[in-house]
């Protein structure tokens, strides 16, 4: 737990600074994740959101991708997390023969707004590289924004207790370093064509 070392925060009162930052965390995940998340009749996320103490809202939609917010304090983003991380390992790595082949690698796709990016990256690199030195997760920020938006996907992938590592070190860059402008948030599935035919809509 951070404690508030006189620093107040800019534009923050000593009272707001002492309340613990709320996290929100924006992750892009396939059906079968998702699937894995949810749980019979929503059994697993609901136990998530119980012992975590997280709000944690899937995004609605038919399309392959959705977007997982989970949002709280910091410790309970991260105990979400946790557990998204090994309930994913436990279903998705299921499928090798017992756990004699090695623990399959788990991946997690962060959505961040493009301008936290660099702060991410680091000069040179420097920053990316000591994430992955010092969590021995693999991290991969993607060049390009997501469509129809400012975020960019940063892809974490390794066993549940490294990516757990690397996920809280990403936060706290982020948490250093806010957002610059305004952010479009990614919507999976919007295509141009939707765009055009809602906004022909608003128009009729």
């Amino acid at each position: 737990m951070a404690s508030p070392d006189g620093a107040s925060g800019v534009g923050s009162s000593p009272e707001e600074t002492e309340l613990s930052i709320t996290l929100t965390l924006r992750m892009l995940m396939h059906g079968k994740e998702i699937g894995s998340i949810i749980g019979k009749k929503g059994e697993t996320v609901k136990r998530i959101r119980e012992q975590s103490s997280a709000r944690i809202t899937i995004s609605e939609g038919c399309c392959p991708e959705r977007i997982t917010t989970i949002t709280g304090s910091t410790d309970a983003v991260f105990r979400a997390v946790s557990m998204i991380a090994f309930k994913l390992e436990e279903d998705l790595g299921a499928g090798s023969e017992g756990a004699a082949a090695g623990r399959a690698p788990v991946t997690l796709r962060l959505v961040i707004p493009a301008s936290q990016c660099g702060s991410l990256i680091g000069k040179a690199g420097t920053k990316i590289r000591e994430i992955r030195e010092s969590t021995g997760a693999q991290v991969q920020v993607a060049g390009d924004l997501l469509p129809n938006s400012t975020e960019r996907a940063v892809t974490v992938s390794g066993v549940p207790d490294t990516i757990i590592q690397c996920v809280r070190q990403i936060c706290a860059v982020i948490l250093e370093s806010p957002p610059k402008g305004a952010t479009i948030p990614y919507h999976p599935g919007l295509s141009l064509g939707t765009i055009l035919l809602s906004a022909n809509q608003v128009r009729g």
